[in-house]
């Protein structure tokens, strides 16, 4: 709707723009493209010899339960200290330097097996594709949300006034993209939460993947470890802020890519019931 409006400046070439904007999404299965968005975008970097032998064996193994080919994909590793991992466009899959040395072997292979999952259920390519097309989308989103909230602190310099005038004008322009565009405007408020209701809706799903490969006792003791890693830096937020605790907005968890520790391990369960 976003490119369709900016195409409308151009006339007749406006249809041309839409068509060049839909193909472009083309990109996203290009092999140099996925390189480039992975070294710049997501800072990762080829492994060295020493961290490819770490690796690879991992991977193997992973792919050989999964029954899939390992060679169709390209093992990458981000300089960072956190523990992460990261499955990008269709065929990346990267490893912070954090999660290759200081997890075990089968916990490194329940992150990557994780990842696996996001590329053998479709959630990398589509994710990405989603990020590109909705861009424009959250441009005009923050362009909103941003002019919004500049009316508002201007209305509040007018007391009770101003912020009557305040609620007259959103309510105003509200009622206008109703009638007159059928309401499509308002969607843009609503799809960043869209967005990442569905990411965490595949961070649940590759957690399943993981789990039905037999790395489900694994994988709970690396989302241990996140959720430590978490609480610590709530800790250090909270003595930073005088002991004040810090809580979370009900609108942060909605916004929030990846769903809870407690959700998580909650899906996790049925895999770590001993069988009978």
């Amino acid at each position: 709707m976003v490119v369709g409006l900016v195409s409308a400046f151009f006339g007749n070439l406006g249809v041309v723009v839409v068509l060049v904007w839909l193909a472009s999404g083309a990109l996203v299965f290009h092999r140099p493209t996925e390189s480039a968005l992975a070294r710049h975008l997501l800072r990762l970097r080829y492994p060295t010899p020493q961290e490819r032998a770490k690796l690879e064996p991992v991977w193997r193994e992973v792919t050989a339960r999964a029954g899939v080919e390992g060679r169709n994909y390209e093992l990458w590793v981000e300089d960072s200290d956190g523990l992460n991992a990261v499955a990008a466009a269709g065929h990346i899959v990267g490893v912070t330097r954090f999660a290759m040395h200081q997890l075990p072997n089968g916990e490194l292979a329940a992150v990557m097996a994780h990842e696996l999952g996001h590329h053998v259920g479709g959630h990398a390519w589509s994710s990405l594709l989603g990020y590109w097309y909705a861009l424009p989308g959250r441009i005009a989103w923050r362009l909103l949300r941003a002019v919004t909230e500049f009316l508002f602190r201007v209305s509040r310099v007018f007391s009770c006034f101003g912020v009557l005038f305040f609620g007259l004008f959103v309510g105003g322009l509200a009622l206008a993209t109703i009638s007159s565009l059928y309401g499509l405007p308002l969607l843009l408020l609503a799809m960043p939460y869209a967005l990442a209701a569905v990411g965490r809706r595949s961070e649940l799903r590759a957690d399943q993947h993981a789990a039905a490969l037999g790395f489900a006792p694994m994988l709970a003791a690396v989302l241990e470890k996140l959720h430590q890693q978490e609480q610590q830096q709530v800790a250090a937020v909270t003595a930073a802020n005088g002991g004040a605790p810090v809580t979370e907005a009900p609108v942060s968890k909605l916004l929030s890519s990846h769903p809870d520790y407690y959700t998580r391990l909650h899906h996790l369960q049925p895999y770590l019931q001993p069988t009978r």
